[in-house]
């Protein structure tokens, strides 16, 4: 008989992606930020930054390098417009693509959207030991995200595997 797993709260940072978002009108940033609480994790830090790749990318390379931090939620950026850079900016920094998040994201959202869901580009991935979920602005697709993917699969109390019961393993 195996033992039950206890629940770890882990040490994650929320990045929102966005050329008009502030600080009162972030409320996917806001979303996410507060569900990871209410899920018993702690919110090491959460910005909000234009899109820009190269300042995307220099945020997450310096959470992905502090030992602390576990996880990082990124939204906004995903899209196909012009400005829409955050996979240009993150996919380089990724030891391990994890492309099963991307493709159970698409199905849930058909469920929601639709056809419309074929523009998102929302991805994650691993890179220094720190796991990174890439997801599109709305709020609505950041509920979906937390609630039907990442939320359990941060508790490492979820069975029957979680990538939060993998963390020690990371390292090997």
């Amino acid at each position: 008989m195996t033992a039950q797993a206890d629940f770890v709260p882990l040490n994650l940072c929320v990045l929102t992606v966005s050329d008009t978002r502030t600080p009162d009108t972030d409320t996917s940033g806001d979303y996410l930020a507060l569900s990871l609480g209410q899920a018993g994790h702690r919110l090491h830090e959460k910005l909000i930054v234009r899109d820009n790749r190269y300042v995307i990318r220099a945020i997450v390379a310096q959470w992905i390098a502090d030992e602390s931090i576990h996880g990082v939620l990124v939204t906004g950026g995903t899209g196909f417009t012009g400005r829409d850079s955050t996979p240009e900016a993150i996919l380089p920094l990724l030891d391990k693509p994890m492309p099963g998040f991307g493709e159970m994201f698409r199905m849930l959202s058909f469920e929601e959207i639709g056809t419309s869901t074929m523009q998102s580009r929302a991805f994650a991935g691993l890179s220094n030991n720190t796991f990174v979920f890439c997801l599109p602005g709305s709020t609505s697709a950041c509920r979906t995200a937390w609630e039907k993917l990442i939320r359990a699969q941060l508790d490492a109390t979820t069975k029957p595997c979680n990538l939060a019961g993998l963390m020690p393993r990371l390292r090997e």
